[in-house]
């Protein structure tokens, strides 16, 4: 018979939502167990287009910032979600990047799909780049 305990951890370790658990091993409920999950890493570079101003520049790049690091908390699996719009060196080929954390290859899926990330998307980034790099790789 699995105690309430038991139950509860089983339920856990199987619920890809959750990095960490307490699981009963050998009697010993205190135990802490940490469940390795493997996350993705998405990492976009943009190049905004050069027929924008430094103004029009620095308003659309506070734009993607507030509606791209909005959607942590909207889109389920995104876990963080971090824009770099200052402190740009002359030797660099993008304008903007955008950090982001999710918790699974299924999550980027989903990510990629949301409404709240489309319309984003459409509003506050398509219409001002020119170019856009991607790499999503496993953490």
């Amino acid at each position: 018979l699995m105690t309430p305990l038991k139950k509860l951890c089983f339920f856990f370790a199987y619920s890809k939502d959750f990095l960490y658990l307490c699981s009963v091993i050998k009697n010993t409920p205190r135990t802490p167990k940490v469940i390795q999950q493997i996350m993705v890493k998405h990492i976009i570079l943009w190049t905004l287009n050069p027929e924008l101003s430094e103004v029009e520049k620095q308003q659309v790049k506070q734009g993607m910032k507030a509606g791209l690091e909005g959607l942590v908390g909207k889109v389920p699996g995104l876990i963080e979600a971090k824009v770099n719009i200052d402190g740009r060196l002359a030797s660099s080929n993008a304008d903007v990047m955008l950090d982001s954390t999710l918790v699974s290859e299924e999550a980027l899926k989903g990510y990629a799909t949301h409404p709240e990330h489309v319309k984003v998307a459409n509003e506050k980034v398509r219409p001002y780049t020119i170019q856009r790099s991607c790499l999503d790789y496993e953490i």
